[in-house]
């Protein structure tokens, strides 16, 4: 199981590069358009940028999770190991909730959006409402493993693949 989450994981990464670097041709062809007249205003670069921003930061956060650098705040600055477990804990199964509260509603979400289209490309909506129980269900599994293995949590610097 842990090797199908690290590819996972790897997959994600991927997914959350190819996502910035798509991101940025309508964001620059929207920027371009106002600077230079032999660029022409699409108006589809509004939704389409909108659409790969919402990916990539429901990506970009469940990338987070997995490496332990999103959600972990230090408030205090020796704790003490039991403080610390205590508080890793509360944090993840906290995160857990919320996990399955974005799960559950990003379903409904989805059902909501199954048959409607955006109003300037025409694209299904619920390409884009999907991304929230994806990002729920990788939290969720994401969590439980870190604290099934009951390992201190691996704060990694940068993404590796």
């Amino acid at each position: 199981m842990s090797a199908l989450l690290r590819f996972a994981h790897r997959a994600l990464i991927v997914l959350l590069a190819l996502t910035v670097l798509i991101l940025m041709i309508p964001v620059t062809m929207q920027i371009g358009s106002r600077y230079f007249e032999w660029i022409p205003r699409y108006m589809w670069t509004e939704e389409m940028s909108r659409f790969f921003f919402i990916w990539m930061v429901l990506i970009g956060a469940t990338v987070g999770v997995r490496e332990g650098l999103h959600f972990d705040v230090d408030i205090w600055v020796n704790p003490g190991q039991g403080l610390t477990r205590f508080l890793r804990w509360a944090s993840q199964l906290l995160m857990i909730g919320f996990g399955f509260v974005t799960l559950y509603w990003g379903i409904e979400f989805t059902q909501f959006g199954w048959n409607q289209t955006s109003e300037l490309a025409d694209l299904p909506m619920w390409m884009i409402f999907i991304a929230w129980p994806i990002a729920g269900f990788f939290w969720i599994v994401f969590l439980l493993e870190k604290l099934l293995s009951a390992q201190p949590p691996q704060h990694t610097q940068g993404l590796h693949l």
